[in-house]
């Protein structure tokens, strides 16, 4: 049954499409690395990228999957990477030290770091941003969620988890802050916050 509401979910998203307008809200009252980060997410909205969940082996540290690829945590490393935030490394390194903190053993069965998929798993980047960012709370006020924020949702499908980051602007007619993502159709700017359960809301914008 879960697997059928995850499909339906996906497919409910898929054709509404969420697509945001020129009339929706610009957020002006950001600067520094908010800013910066925010920028570089909406560029990814620019890239064509098709969604491709595989496992792929790459380079360590500032290691990528091919670029014409990539899944909604793709979207969120590859905004990190552009203000000189590489995850990859700084999550494998986590890992390493603290293997107990992280889900892999329940959620993989894995029993050791993983540089090549560790910082692409969303209860990875979960665990990472509430241990070095902020966990903040969890609500149905689109107030509560500011630009650049990182949010993530139970899809209660096959592939169960999703992440996001909150976009600079907000929707003209809920007036939710857009969200910038990757739900299948490569990186947009939707207005999908509310549309799944949220599990988890966080703040992660340290200094270069």
């Amino acid at each position: 049954m879960k697997r059928i509401f995850g499909i339906l979910s996906l497919l409910f998203i898929w054709l509404i499409g969420f697509k945001s307008c020129d009339s929706n809200k610009i957020v002006e009252s950001i600067n520094g690395i908010q800013k910066d980060f925010v920028l570089a997410a909406v560029d990814r909205t620019k890239k064509d990228i098709e969604y491709n969940p595989a496992y792929f082996s790459m380079e360590y540290p500032n290691g990528d999957i091919p670029e014409m690829y990539g899944v909604c945590t793709d979207v969120v490393i590859r905004s990190y990477r552009k203000i000189n935030i590489d995850l990859q490394k700084l999550i494998h390194e986590d890992i390493v030290s603290k293997y107990n903190d992280y889900p892999l053993k329940n959620n993989w069965n894995q029993n050791k770091a993983d540089s090549n998929i560790d910082h692409r798993r969303v209860p990875n980047l979960e665990v990472f941003f509430s241990k070095y960012g902020e966990s903040l709370s969890i609500s149905n006020d689109p107030n509560d969620y500011q630009p650049g924020d990182i949010v993530t949702w139970d899809l209660s499908g096959s592939s169960p988890w999703h992440i996001g980051i909150v976009s600079n602007k907000i929707s003209s007619t809920s007036k939710n802050p857009l969200i910038i993502h990757n739900i299948g159709r490569g990186p947009e700017e939707s207005d999908m916050i509310f549309a799944f359960p949220i599990r988890g809301h966080y703040r992660y914008l340290p200094e270069k």
